[in-house]
């Protein structure tokens, strides 16, 4: 009986399913601003259909990473323990699982609308990619960056169809800036993945220079590297402001934002410490909370937009 949930988990753990927390949230914050003129709900059919092809493309590029990194995997301490380096699931089912992942990534995005269903191979082969970038390039992390980001440009793509409009309320935003809105949080989206990945990066100092893997972290030194995530989350907050002015919005997104820049200066200062703990500590929890916060505020400008408008 328990059986099926143990397979669950382990498959889960497999693909840090975890994780979909950072990504997730971007999605559906571009999914409520798509669907601003009805109240940041696009309905049932979308939401889910966000939902599966979120799941499937994150199934699919976190199984093809651990495929593709199994060796190296085997080879570090740290990960030594993952399941293809164990042999606790087999070569066969980690394929399985990223085909799965795939075909439900396509699915979905057929049964949304024709540019998603087109784009979908382009997003995969994105999202896939990324994980062959630290084998030839310093840059790997702007390459997770832009896989990432594609979150919620195909929320936004899934309810709009395009990027050529921007259904509006109550004289929110002009047509001229449509194209701004998913592009802007995506730019957003880049740096912060920026940022948080080279922080992520100094567990593997030492082992990456030991196998000619690329990273800022080992081009820069771990210092000048954190220097460079600083920077990028500097870019990062300042492209969330950017957009919060482009949208009008007000009381809400500021004190999300001031709050966003408290887990970012946290989680900074816990880098710093340069301790395995603390560098987790600084990569999951406080991204997560940034994600999370993120999506609240945008939901809360956009369902409640005439609450907004009696507070200015």
């Amino acid at each position: 009986m328990f059986a099926p949930l143990r397979a669950l988990r382990k498959l889960a753990e497999f693909v840090k399913f975890s994780h979909t927390v950072f990504a997730l949230p971007f999605a559906l914050a571009a999914m409520a601003l798509a669907a601003r003129d009805n109240r940041g709900w696009p309905g049932w059919r979308t939401f889910l259909l966000i939902l599966l092809a979120m799941v499937g493309a994150r199934t699919c590029a976190m199984a093809f990473n651990r495929i593709v990194d199994r060796k190296f995997d085997a080879a570090n301490p740290r990960t030594a323990l993952r399941h293809l380096a164990t042999g606790e699931i087999p070569l066969a089912g980690a394929w399985a699982l990223c085909l799965a992942g795939a075909a439900a990534l396509v699915i979905a995005a057929w049964l949304l609308n024709p540019v998603c269903f087109y784009l979908s191979p382009v997003a995969l082969f994105a999202v896939c990619f990324y994980s062959l970038t630290k084998r030839f390039t310093d840059f790997t992390h702007f390459f997770l960056g832009a896989a990432l980001a594609l979150a919620p440009l195909g929320a936004w793509l899934a309810v709009t169809g395009g990027l050529e409009f921007f259904p509006t309320r109550d004289g929110a935003l002009s047509l001229k800036h449509s194209a701004f809105v998913p592009l802007l949080l995506a730019l957003a989206v880049v740096f912060w993945l920026v940022g948080f990945d080279i922080i992520y990066a100094i567990q593997d100092y030492e082992f990456d220079r030991r196998q000619g893997l690329h990273s800022l972290v080992v081009r820069w030194g771990v210092k000048n590297a954190l220097q460079a995530a600083f920077l990028a989350h500097v870019f990062m907050w300042l492209l969330l402001a950017l957009l919060g002015v482009i949208a009008r919005f007000w009381a809400p997104y500021l004190v999300g934002l001031l709050l966003i820049l408290g887990c970012l200066l946290v989680e900074h200062w816990l880098a710093r410490k340069r301790s395995l703990k603390w560098v987790n500590t600084a990569f999951f929890r406080m991204n997560a909370l940034i994600s999370a916060i993120f999506l609240v505020i945008v939901v809360a400008e956009v369902v409640f937009p005439r609450f907004m408008i009696q507070t200015r």
